[in-house]
């Protein structure tokens, strides 16, 4: 069986999975697994577990992150945690979990909490090229990670 720093990303040399990635058909959770084993493997870098991103996963799926970090601590593989995810979080209609993603997939910044907007209007010109056009929240991550071009 592997360990967790088997299955830890180097964080401080590469970057967790996009939040539009999907595990257990929940948008922002592989990119907290990510964080999760690198946090645990202690090769984070500047990346922190339980940030606001993470929480807002957590506050839906009712999980809390002490219990994820346990788990995944195990050593346990994706697919395991996906399982594991769908047997811990709340029961919910699978069009409830559709929206959520898509509020997430497609938020602009100025639909998010005033303290978020506030951040990114200094971390967007810090991070980001000149010129980025950033169209919803989750542009800010893919084009600062190099998965997005900036338009």
């Amino acid at each position: 069986m592997k360990t967790v720093s088997d299955l830890a990303p180097d964080l401080a040399a590469g970057y967790p999975r996009s939040p539009r990635a999907m595990l257990a058909g929940y948008v922002v959770a592989a990119r907290c697994l990510d964080k999760c084993r690198a946090t645990l493997a202690g090769t984070n870098g500047e990346y922190h577990f339980a940030c606001p991103l993470d929480n807002l996963f957590f506050e839906f799926t009712g999980i809390a992150a002490d219990d994820f970090m346990d788990f995944v601590g195990s050593g346990a593989d994706d697919e395991a945690v996906a399982e594991w995810i769908s047997l811990n979080a709340k029961a919910r209609d699978r069009r409830e979990i559709i929206q959520w993603n898509n509020d997430l997939r497609y938020k602009p910044i100025n639909e998010m909490p005033i303290e978020l907007q506030e951040f990114l209007e200094g971390y967007i010109p810090e991070y980001l090229p000149p010129g980025a056009v950033v169209h919803v929240w989750f542009d800010v991550y893919d084009i600062e990670e190099g998965r997005m071009r900036p338009h």
